[in-house]
């Protein structure tokens, strides 16, 4: 079956572009549906082409992609796929992306910078995308930048579980990496009813990815830390941070995040620290190669799931994190 009807014939068709088909293909099994089949294909010269092999006339269409690498052709792929849709006259078209790329550069920080994050929703809304559907955003303001509904999607009640079940949560500080994830790990810690702290640090903006810890704020002397964050690229934060709470009196270091970039040399550098586990979701892929003993990794697709299926029965999303009926 690879659509849902309802009377009046309202009609859930699924789409997954090329980069992490595994993940979407988890997704249908739990929303009930088949992936509809697409031809998608690359010239010689790179470029990409898309058609459905199915009429998507009038359907509720939710189109998956995770941004991973190589992420522009992949961010391209989706483009063209919901731009496919919109000539096919699919009725209402939602954009599904585990991880919003470029979402990093959500504002200026200096003179002569690009936000990207807006020129991502600008592209999308062009190419015919109604609706956006995303996790952890990087920071929660890109959903003003879609001119539409942003169904922004929290991993926490994943991660939040997993974790319940393995701490003393009397002995446990919720630990923000950096003053931007202070609301987030503010949220975790009233969730579990811990402490929390957090990292001072000072990031060189004339080098990517350098990061310099300057202050542990908050109890962690004695006790276990998650350090809380919504992705790990380099790993570079994390580990630093953790150091930085072991030097402070920390007996063990847990980091808990949503998206898995992994960009070299993260792995090496998650191997090597003195964090005890890395726990992730799958929203994005991982190889073999960036799979190591510590690493945990839970799966995303019953929450993404959900959100479509309330989507297309015009349910409340906000109820699967507020419990509101």
């Amino acid at each position: 079956m690879t659509s849902i009807k309802q009377p009046g014939e309202k009609n859930l068709m699924l789409f997954s572009g090329r980069a992490y088909p595994e993940l979407a293909e988890e997704v249908a099994q739990h929303v009930g549906v088949s992936l509809t089949p697409t031809r998608l294909i690359d010239f010689a010269n790179g470029e990409i082409y898309a058609r459905y092999l199915e009429s998507v006339r009038g359907c509720d269409a939710f189109v998956i992609q995770s941004h991973t690498g190589p992420i522009n052709k992949w961010i391209m792929e989706q483009l063209i796929m919901v731009d496919a849709l919109k000539r096919a006259s699919a009725k209402r078209i939602t954009v599904v992306m585990p991880f919003f790329g470029y979402a990093r550069q959500d504002k200026k920080g200096r003179g002569r910078e690009p936000i990207t994050a807006r020129l991502m929703a600008d592209m999308f809304k062009t190419a015919g995308a109604d609706r956006l559907m995303s996790i952890d955003l990087h920071t929660s303001q890109i959903q003003g930048f879609f001119d539409g509904p942003v169904d922004h999607l929290f991993a926490m009640p994943v991660l939040e579980s997993y974790l319940k079940n393995k701490l003393d949560l009397e002995n446990t500080t919720v630990v923000s990496p950096d003053t931007g994830r202070v609301r987030l790990s503010e949220r975790w810690a009233d969730t579990l009813g811990t402490p929390m702290a957090f990292i001072h640090k000072r990031r060189d903006l004339d080098v990517a990815n350098q990061v310099k810890v300057n202050e542990v704020v908050g109890r962690v002397r004695g006790r276990t830390c998650v350090v809380i964050d919504d992705m790990i690229d380099t790993a570079g934060t994390i580990c630093k941070a953790a150091d930085a709470l072991y030097e402070q009196g920390a007996t063990n270091v847990i980091t808990a995040a949503t998206h898995a970039v992994f960009s070299d040399p993260a792995v090496d550098r998650l191997k090597n620290s003195r964090i005890s586990e890395v726990i992730v979701t799958n929203t994005l892929p991982l190889s073999t190669a960036n799979r190591f003993d510590k690493l945990t990794v839970l799966s995303i697709a019953p929450l993404i799931a959900r959100a479509i299926t309330e989507v297309f029965q015009d349910g409340s999303v906000t109820s699967l994190f507020e419990g509101d009926t």
